[in-house]
């Protein structure tokens, strides 16, 4: 088998399913699903000098491709958590009480599902008041992809924001009165 498309697709066929299920053991199937794609990806990208024993080689890639997707969960998770701390006490003694609690979990929602590299991006341009160009620079990007970027993370975030809002507003669905008016 010369062809490159041939061998990876043979290669596929035969080690995704064992990929898969030693993943599942580990997360859900979304990310699962994911840890197998880039598997696949990293197998297609070094296909040329992969090892005689493949599948050892592609646990080992998702192995570390889990290991990745930890760390980026846990620095998500931190990352929210810093900014729920930060409220300070003249927050709660201005607002409503129960209002901010209300909008502070909105946000807090609407952060957490949000990319860690959008939440990124408007934390280092808002929080830390970077220019672009220096946001840009940590991130290591160019300042115009840096623009997009945190252009694309607050309309997601907007977006996020008005689901929260919405679904925090939907009035409680009644049962029909009908039936108390036949008893």
């Amino acid at each position: 088998m010369d062809d490159p498309q041939e061998r990876f697709t043979g290669l596929y066929d035969r080690y995704y399913r064992n990929v898969l299920g030693y993943v599942l053991l580990r997360v859900e199937q979304g990310v699962a699903e994911d840890v197998c794609s880039e598997t696949f990806l990293v197998a297609w990208r070094r296909l040329d000098e992969l090892p005689e024993q493949v599948l050892p080689w592609l646990l080992g890639v998702a192995r570390n491709k889990l290991a990745k997707q930890r760390e980026v969960r846990f620095r998500r998770k931190d990352l929210v958590e810093r900014i729920a701390a930060l409220t300070s006490e003249q927050e709660h003694v201005a607002w409503d009480v129960a209002e901010h609690v209300v909008d502070r979990e909105q946000a807090i929602s609407a952060l957490r599902a949000l990319p860690e590299k959008d939440v990124e991006a408007m934390i280092l341009v808002s929080w830390y008041g970077l220019t672009p160009d220096q946001a840009a620079t940590v991130m290591g990007c160019s300042a115009r992809a840096f623009n997009v970027r945190l252009h694309r993370a607050r309309k997601r975030l907007h977006g996020r924001l008005r689901q929260e809002v919405g679904a925090a507003q939907r009035p409680v669905r009644q049962t029909s009165s009908r039936f108390a008016e036949e008893s």
